[in-house]
């Protein structure tokens, strides 16, 4: 696709509808239930991996060659969307299938391509990511991660936080500093692929406050010897590669809080329907309807950003770095507001585990944090689209 064939349908194809309506099928038969008792159990979604994977669902946007649907973003975003809109967001779908398979397809080696993104796109590997550090923030210059060339193999010391699902992965794609510093002192970046279980790798879990089967990890690593080839593109040139995977994270993002909205929006104007209060049903009172009204309305726009920045990543724009942001920022304040309204219709029972809301506040929040924040996006937007005076 390019950008002057690029335009957006105003209904959906019937094939889109069909990809939904698949997913729902699936999904349907596990259900917010399985998303709460996995979670808290200590558990992994892997029966429902397994089987979207045997759907080809983990692998709409990788190549026909590499055993994948030959899709982009577009497919991958509606496909996590639905998961979340059947109550079961996750966040593994923004990290393995678009952070790591989309940027190995773009700048890994033959081998590496070989390697993974057939397993990816099936579902028999999951691949993490890790770039946060303590000291670096939002500020990827700042990465204390290195990598240091040993004749044939490369050594890795440092530490991560904030890593998602290291107890379910089968490597790491890992973000350090190479090479040496430039006038400014910023290090070039360069990716790598590490095993999971490679030695002198450490873990710990991070305790968090968040129902999802996606636990956060610690690493840290005590001179982890990489071969050569575990590389991703060019040495010193991660920089770019980078953010060939973050601007399908933000997008993944926004599909994945769009969804939690839909789904929360949906038990809300159900319950509004059927919860009868002095004679007639809390709907009908506009304290109550105009909430879930104005939610609906930010939920619909946000969608349609999601679909549009991810049109455009697909057709290979360069504004689909400012779209994917822009998606991200309108779906988290969307997610938040239905999410919120929400729980404010069920009254009291909006706290309780059996109505399925509540149990969603701490992931909806993480999303104003993670993966970009809110006020970096706004400084982003601010820059470069407004074009005012750099503020950071």
């Amino acid at each position: 696709m390019n950008g002057e064939a690029l335009s957006l349908p105003l209904v959906e194809a019937p094939e889109t509808r069909e990809l939904r309506q698949t997913v729902r099928t699936i999904s349907e038969k596990y259900g917010h239930d399985y998303f709460v008792r996995t979670s808290r159990d200590g558990a992994s979604p892997t029966e429902l991996w397994a089987e979207l994977g045997r759907a080809g669902l983990l692998g709409v946007n990788v190549p026909e060659e590499y055993g994948g649907g030959g899709g982009g973003m577009t497919e991958l975003a509606v496909i996590t969307e639905e998961l979340a809109a059947s109550g079961i967001p996750l966040m593994l779908m923004a990290l393995s299938p678009a952070v790591c398979a989309t940027t190995l397809l773009k700048h890994g080696s033959a081998e590496l391509r070989r390697r993974w993104l057939p397993q990816l796109a099936s579902g028999e590997a999951v691949m993490a990511f890790a770039i946060t550090e303590p000291d670096a923030g939002s500020n990827a210059h700042r990465i204390r991660t290195r990598a240091v060339r040993d004749g044939a193999e490369w050594v890795v010391s440092g530490s991560k936080y904030y890593v998602s699902h290291i107890d379910n992965a089968d490597a790491i794609l890992v973000v350090a500093k190479t090479g040496e510093p430039d006038e400014r002192g910023r290090h070039p970046l360069s990716l790598f692929v590490m095993d999971v279980d490679a030695p002198n790798l450490g873990k710990s879990e991070i305790p968090v406050e968040i129902t999802s089967p996606e636990r956060q990890f610690s690493l840290s690593f005590d001179d982890v010897r990489l071969p050569a080839e575990a590389l991703v593109g060019a040495e010193g040139k991660g920089l770019a590669a980078l953010f060939s995977g973050l601007n399908p994270e933000r997008i993944g993002s926004a599909a994945l809080l769009n969804g939690i909205a839909r789904y929360a929006l949906d038990k809300a104007a159900r319950y509004a329907r059927e919860r009868t209060v002095w004679d007639v049903p809390i709907g009908a009172h506009q304290g109550i309807a105009h909430p879930l009204a104005k939610a609906h309305v930010e939920v619909e726009g946000a969608r349609l950003m999601a679909a549009r920045a991810a049109a455009m990543y697909d057709a290979g724009l360069a504004a689909a770095g400012a779209a994917a942001n822009m998606a991200k920022f309108a779906a988290s304040e969307a997610a938040s507001h239905a999410l919120d309204a929400a729980i404010q219709t069920h009254g009291g029972n909006g706290m309780a585990t059996e109505y399925g809301l509540a149990t969603l506040s701490g992931l909806v929040r993480l999303f104003r944090i993670a993966p970009v924040s809110t006020e970096m996006i706004l400084n982003h937007i601010a820059q470069h689209e407004l074009d005012l005076p750099k503020s950071y």
